[in-house]
């Protein structure tokens, strides 16, 4: 596709194959014509969250025809050099804690920047006006590039850069995890619900051994708790007032 054109139609999701981004990639595919998927490789403790891909986009093809008509190029990028970097407990073989800094050790400095400026320029090169990503400050474990005024901020700086009107939706930046499992359902009703459940990852320590009622993981790291948390309040109905969707 030509550097000169530019679709405003098209959407590039960063799809990790975790519940978030599959959230974010159904979500997507309900307001854009054409929608393209962005994994990255970069050395993470959870890299089967990648091998989850392919299920996932089956599955999303198969829950509405519309949807398997949208699903455009899906693509995986590897940056090993992130990893190489991150003495972090998520690209590292070490029990996950609390730094000194307040932040847990799991936190990848620069990773989202680093995904989204990679997203940016392969949108640039496929013509693609949006980008969608999973990240949010609601139900999260602190990190500083979750923010919304952290992504605000770097979304401006890529348009001034790449002088390409990019627009970044986080859909699930006000939601906990509880209204991101109502979400879910919201756009694909109980088989898109089952599906992340049954296909998704989200354990940072890559376990799928054990099946818990929300999906399979080891049960205690922080992503575990997190998702089995929201798929409590989920079920129980307490999912607070429904933000306005992006």
């Amino acid at each position: 596709m030509s550097d000169e054109r530019h679709d405003d139609t098209a959407a590039l999701v960063l799809f990790s194959g975790g519940q978030d981004s599959t959230t974010c990639l159904a979500w997507a595919l309900t307001r854009f014509r054409r929608v393209e998927t962005l994994g990255f490789s970069y050395g993470q403790r959870h890299v089967i969250e990648l091998d989850c891909r392919a299920a996932l986009l089956d599955g999303l093809a198969s829950l509405k025809p519309d949807w398997a008509g949208r699903l455009g190029d899906h693509h995986t990028l590897d940056v090993p050099t992130l990893g190489e970097l991150s003495e972090t407990a998520l690209t590292r073989d070490v029990a996950i804690a609390i730094g000194a800094d307040g932040l847990p050790n799991t936190f990848v400095p620069g990773r989202n920047l680093v995904f989204l400026t990679f997203a940016a320029a392969l949108a640039y090169r496929r013509g693609i006006g949006h980008i969608v990503a999973g990240m949010c400050e609601t139900d999260y474990s602190g990190y500083p590039d979750c923010r919304n005024d952290t992504l605000q901020a770097l979304a401006k700086a890529l348009v001034l850069g790449m002088a390409r009107p990019f627009e970044l939706h986080t859909p699930l930046m006000w939601r906990d995890k509880a209204q991101t499992w109502a979400l879910a359902h919201e756009l694909g009703g109980e088989p898109l619900v089952d599906l992340i459940r049954e296909h998704s990852h989200t354990c940072y320590l890559g376990e799928r051994g054990e099946r818990h009622p929300w999906g399979y993981g080891c049960g205690s790291c922080p992503a575990c708790v997190l998702r089995a948390r929201g798929w409590e309040g989920y079920l129980a109905g307490s999912t607070g007032s429904t933000p306005a969707s992006p």
